[in-house]
């Protein structure tokens, strides 16, 4: 059986081996750049993820049953045109527009009654001076991830500097404006197969705060109460509905105020990255999540029995000097504590975090 996987770098490594390990041959497109996915791969095609047509017939010509990736917005595009075009499990486009474009994801909450936060689109043209805002706001690209591009500002002072900048990292060139929502930064893992959503773990998430928000670490399961869950259950099953996710995993992530308020940030229709979605979910639920990725993906009813014992458990990077002291304390102090070492290698990028995308180093522990 063979099987396409967009993107060949580490966040696609757990599923290049998960699809060996389940007997599938491994086809891997991204542009080469020495990637580990370029050797873990049984095929690799240094072919950009963007060149979508010319991945869909490749895969046509090699008969792949299914088409996956995790962790990015990008590849989660590629996988539903060449789906779509090929004719295998995926969704739709406008689902994978509006999962991947935040204002066109605010619009589908809006019509469709999801709380989320109000916004507004500018581009390089918008008259910021005539707008008027509540604040303190967000500013951020429409579509990116990975806390790229992201602002916090108390008062419009530096409004236009971060509008530029939001605009300058984003594909489209466009930004939005949103109200600042209040509380605690939670993510909610989920599969789809078929319409129907299996939600299997909530995350408590920490970050570095304003202005750039950059996670620091997540914890599975979160902390809250069981009337809390089950409402954050609800508010996104229909908020899946509503963006119309049909056959994918999906990450999604809210806040929670002090009164109990939900509002959602945004919609993946992917696994999220940052080894929640390939190690968090297996540890805390005992649920192969990326198994189950490879499964709808080839029009299989995920296999969502545990395969192993549970733990509370905790991811950990190394953006600071403290944190590598933490790190190195834990080795030495509790090793048995450490669940999984995911990067140790970029550690001379300690101080120079600007966003999840160049931190220094992660690891899991018990939590």
């Amino acid at each position: 059986m063979n099987i396409a996987i967009i993107g060949a770098s580490y966040l696609q490594l757990p599923l290049i081996e998960k699809a060996k390990e389940m007997g599938f041959t491994t086809h891997v497109f991204a542009w080469a750049a020495n990637d580990v996915g370029e050797t873990a791969a049984d095929y690799f095609y240094p072919i950009s993820i963007t060149e979508v047509d010319e991945i869909a017939e490749k895969c046509k010509e090699i008969g792949v049953c299914g088409i996956c990736s995790i962790a990015t917005d990008l590849g989660n595009y590629t996988v539903n045109y060449v789906a779509n075009k090929l004719g295998l499990p995926g969704n739709s486009m406008e689902c994978t527009r509006m999962s991947t474009n935040k204002h066109l994801m605010r619009k589908a909450f809006e019509r469709c009654g999801d709380p989320s936060p109000r916004s507004e689109l500018v581009d390089e043209n918008t008259d910021l001076t005539s707008m008027r805002f509540s604040f303190p706001v967000i500013v951020k690209p429409t579509d990116r991830s990975g806390s790229r591009g992201i602002f916090k500002l108390e008062t419009p002072e530096g409004l236009e500097n971060a509008v530029k900048a939001a605009i300058d990292s984003g594909f489209e060139k466009k930004a939005l404006i949103e109200e600042f929502a209040e509380g605690q930064e939670y993510s909610v893992e989920g599969i789809t197969y078929k319409g129907k959503h299996h939600i299997l773990a909530m995350t408590l998430k920490y970050t570095t705060g304003a202005p750039h928000f950059i996670e620091t670490g997540h914890l599975e399961p979160a902390p809250v109460s069981d009337a809390v869950y089950k409402k954050v259950v609800s508010i996104v099953t229909h908020a899946l509905d509503t963006l119309e996710i049909k056959n994918s995993a999906s990450h999604s992530e809210l806040k929670i105020d002090k009164d109990g308020n939900i509002k959602i940030i945004e919609i993946g229709s992917r696994m999220g990255g940052d080894a929640i979605g390939s190690d968090l979910v297996r540890y805390s639920t005992g649920v192969d999540f990326v198994r189950a990725v490879i499964q709808v993906a080839c029009g299989i009813e995920p296999d969502l029995n545990p395969v192993c014992e549970t733990c509370s458990a905790e991811t950990r990077f190394i953006l600071t000097a403290d944190d590598l002291k933490e790190f190195r304390r834990i080795q030495e102090e509790e090793p048995d504590r450490i669940l999984k070492i995911v990067d140790d290698k970029h550690l001379n990028l300690i101080g120079r975090t600007t966003d999840s995308s160049n931190r220094a180093g992660c690891y899991i522990v018990r939590a």
